[in-house]
């Protein structure tokens, strides 16, 4: 996509990994995250949830940073695999809680769900439109989630930051991009058509019943990306994560 012509014809709904993660998350990128494309629009986001097995003793974060700081490295969370915002949420929640966690990376969501569901993992953060199914039918109780507003869908759960860890902030995100060169006025066209999309009664709708939100207020995306690849490059740095 990065390759085609910037005639307005060829878009990419890029995500927080393709275009804020993996250019620090992988030695080697067939393309610049930046460089090789137009930002057009902020379309949607989701928070990560802190998720846990309901016969695990924590009831809040309190008691995960609590039960961390009394076993430092020992206290275990699965994510959807290595670079993912799951795990790189887990390590901002590590440095920012000031504790020491054990990361089990696993090969997707799915799998690392079904452990968690099992008793085999204590904790989870992972996006909330993979866990809310589990969380709403009581299989999985929810913690915290990383936005800075509470989920409508869980408005009972607290953000990060109101459960204690000041200013935290991280979402998976979607974003709509055209190759580099695309002209001023077909970018203008298209952020028009997107971000009306993104307002719509009916986007919303769709997205609410999966634990994503739209992104309804102006956002200049070249600045938003700007932001997240230095933010989430930190994460990837502290972590240690790496693919070849």
């Amino acid at each position: 996509m990065a390759k085609s012509p910037p005639d307005g014809y060829t878009l990419i709904m890029a995500t927080v990994g393709t275009h804020a993660i993996n250019g620090s998350l992988y030695k080697k990128l067939p393309y610049d995250p930046v460089k090789d494309f137009t930002p057009i629009a902020l379309v949607a986001s989701a928070p990560v949830a802190v998720v846990v097995n309901p016969a695990q003793p924590y009831k809040s974060i309190g008691d995960l940073v609590s039960a961390a700081n009394a076993s430092p490295g020992k206290v275990s969370f699965g994510s959807a695999g290595s670079g993912t915002p799951g795990h790189l949420t887990g390590e901002m929640f590590a440095a920012s809680a000031g504790v020491k966690l054990q990361h089990v990376p696993y090969k997707g969501s799915a799998p690392a769900v079904t452990d968690l569901l099992g008793g085999q993992i204590p904790m989870m953060f992972d996006p909330l439109q993979s866990v809310i199914a589990n969380v709403r039918a009581g299989k999985l109780r929810a913690l915290a989630i990383s936005s800075t507003k509470r989920s409508p869908l869980l408005p009972d759960v607290p953000t990060l930051a109101e459960a204690g860890l000041k200013g935290f902030e991280s979402t998976a995100w979607w974003a709509v991009f055209a190759p580099a060169g695309l002209p001023a006025d077909v970018t203008a066209k298209l952020k028009a058509e997107v971000e009306k999309i993104a307002r719509s009664d009916a986007f919303r709708e769709k997205l609410g019943n999966l634990g994503v939100a739209p992104v309804t207020d102006a956002v200049n995306l070249a600045d938003f990306q700007k932001a997240e690849i230095v933010k989430w490059g930190k994460a990837v740095k502290d972590s240690g994560a790496q693919v070849d």
